[in-house]
């Protein structure tokens, strides 16, 4: 079966910087779109970044437009969100996804696999 496993969160101070990773299993995973996604407690699951699955298109949120990165490495079926320039704003738990379709996907219903969710903490 699929399996989407998330690493590197933590606590962290303000302005610090983390790599957050996900490992895929049980799909194709060039034949696959890749997104980060948050969640704060309280509210709604968010957007933050997406790549398409040959690497060459990424999207981010406003909120973290020039401090994150997203990127993959196809031969080793895993994401990355590099954090940079991090603000409590940012506490929340960060989740991966997948989805088989080759489009702008920016919202949780395009995905079909999720992973478990790592946390990240930021303290001022």
């Amino acid at each position: 079966q699929v399996q989407l496993v998330e690493s590197g969160g933590g606590l962290v101070q303000a302005g610090d910087s983390l790599r957050l990773s996900c490992a895929a299993s049980g799909l194709t995973f060039s034949g696959y779109d890749m997104g980060w996604f948050r969640q704060a407690p309280g509210k709604e699951r968010e957007f933050v970044a997406a790549i398409n699955r040959n690497g060459s298109s990424t999207y981010y949120a406003d909120s973290v437009k020039g401090r994150f990165t997203i990127s993959r490495d196809n031969a080793k079926n895993t994401v990355f969100l590099q954090m940079n320039s991090l603000k409590p704003g940012d506490t929340a738990v960060y989740y991966c996804a997948a989805t088989p379709y080759n489009s702008v996907n920016l919202t949780p219903a395009r995905y079909n696999y999720w992973g478990q969710g790592t946390q990240v903490t930021v303290s001022t």
